[in-house]
């Protein structure tokens, strides 16, 4: 094991102890893939240990809902995928609190909470582990029996985006682990989505192919010129077919200029679980859609075994692709504005905003200006930002322009490099946007 790994599981011990000494847990988490599959490794690892546990999930840790935390009434609380912005407010409550955290803090050493963060120990929580990365570590601290959930675990790896320039040191642990052990291996990956292919196509946005996506006349020429019925699945495919298909998908998303890098990721191994029907893509899809259209109860009771849930999930994870799918094509077709150095669109109407950025940032808009969505309620507008790789290598550092151009307008913000977001009173959209265009153009000139 990794030297830092190593120092990160071994801290691990004291949140375990802290947790043992307790009956009943209240367990706060992200709603998004990664913070749904912490929380159920969590909720899993509790209830295999016999004691009682409360799981909520939340769209974000701010004034508002650490409030919620504070009035919880616990005795042990255990906050996963956030709280790293929050370390002094929790240091002063009265109850045995964990934090598992993979984004940035501001420096502030806590003197009572158990705070375990990649960040701490040299590892880059953008990239080499995330938040349900940290709660395996802390389950199969807490019993070496929990390997299984690395399954789980790996739906917040591939739901954070953290597989595809390679696993880093945490995810590669637990892969490396989770694989000898036989409930995680690799498979080779594909331009094309599982299932039968007339309706993955049709909601395919990984990758999502400008006159294809969404469009069941382009799925039906597609396949036409591949020499394939639209009926089949992926996986009746014979080798043959798989090459037709994938060099008429590849020459689509050339001409719609996608960049190397993001048909490179498109093409990155998947990861198969061994007691799922499904890979960890596919899982953190059904993660993802659920927690963000509001049914993160029904993620919660798929990932813990419920087989009424595990057909409401799919159900949900459909709709919210057809609203996606959908989303796309309206940017596609126009919503993306332009600045010099940033692209932006408003998707107050349709929602998933970090979504369809990551979306637009790869498939639709210029790859070489970071993309900004922004989604206003009657009081509040919540803004996310995705960039590229290569956009990072120029200078951009999201994290930090997102959280100063936040506090401008009077809100805040704050994530990684690659993947931010912000939130501020609403009306100061444009202004807001302004600073962040300015912001992004002095780091890149700034190199």
């Amino acid at each position: 094991m990794d030297d830092s790994v190593l120092k990160l599981f071994s801290t691990l011990s004291y949140s375990a102890d802290a947790v043992r000494q307790h009956d009943n847990v209240r367990i706060f988490s992200h709603h998004d893939a990664d913070g749904i599959s912490a929380g159920i490794i969590l909720a899993r690892t509790m209830m295999r240990a016999g004691k009682g546990f409360e799981l909520t999930l939340l769209g974000t840790l701010n004034s508002e809902t650490m409030e919620q935390v504070r009035s919880c009434g616990s005795r042990c609380i255990i906050i996963a995928d956030m709280g790293a912005s929050y370390l002094r407010d929790l240091d002063e409550l009265d109850a045995d609190v964990v934090v598992l955290d993979h984004h940035k803090d501001d420096g502030y050493v806590p003197k009572k909470v158990r705070y375990a963060n990649p960040h701490s120990f040299g590892i880059d929580g953008m990239t080499e582990g995330c938040g349900a990365s940290v709660a395996m570590l802390f389950s199969v601290r807490y019993d070496e029996r929990n390997w299984d959930l690395v399954q789980i675990a790996f739906a917040g790896v591939i739901g954070d985006k953290q597989h595809e320039n390679g696993l880093g040191r945490v995810n590669e642990f637990l892969f490396t682990e989770g694989n000898k052990r036989g409930h995680i291996t690799r498979a080779e990956g594909s331009f094309i989505p599982s299932g039968t292919l007339m309706s993955s196509l049709f909601l395919s946005v990984e990758p999502y192919i400008s006159g294809v996506s969404g469009n069941a006349e382009g799925v039906a020429s597609l396949l036409k010129d591949a020499g394939i019925d639209p009926a089949r699945a992926s996986s009746d495919l014979n080798d043959a077919e798989k090459r037709k298909l994938s060099s008429l998908m590849a020459a689509k998303l050339i001409s719609q200029n996608v960049s190397k890098e993001a048909m490179e990721d498109i093409l990155s191994v998947r990861y198969v679980l061994k007691n799922w029907s499904m890979d960890a893509g596919s899982m953190a899809s059904v993660f993802n859609s659920c927690g963000r259209s509001g049914k993160g109860g029904v993620a919660v009771g798929f990932g813990m075994g419920d087989r009424k849930c595990y057909s409401d999930a799919a159900a949900a994870d459909e709709e919210a692709r057809r609203n996606v799918v959908s989303a796309a094509r309206e940017l596609d077709s126009g919503d993306l504005k332009r600045m010099d150095s940033i692209q932006f669109f408003d998707c107050t109407s349709s929602g998933f905003t970090g979504i369809l950025c990551e979306i637009a940032m790869r498939y639709i808009g210029d790859p070489d200006k970071p993309t900004i969505g922004y989604n206003m309620t009657e009081s509040m507008t919540k803004a996310s930002a995705r960039c590229t790789r290569s956009l990072l290598r120029k200078g951009v550092d999201l994290s930090v322009v997102m959280k100063k151009a936040g506090e401008a307008v009077g809100g805040g913000g704050g994530g990684h490099r690659i993947a931010s977001g912000a939130w501020f009173p609403k009306g100061k959209e444009e202004e807001f946007l302004k600073t962040v265009n300015d912001m992004v153009r002095e780091q890149i000139s700034a190199r």
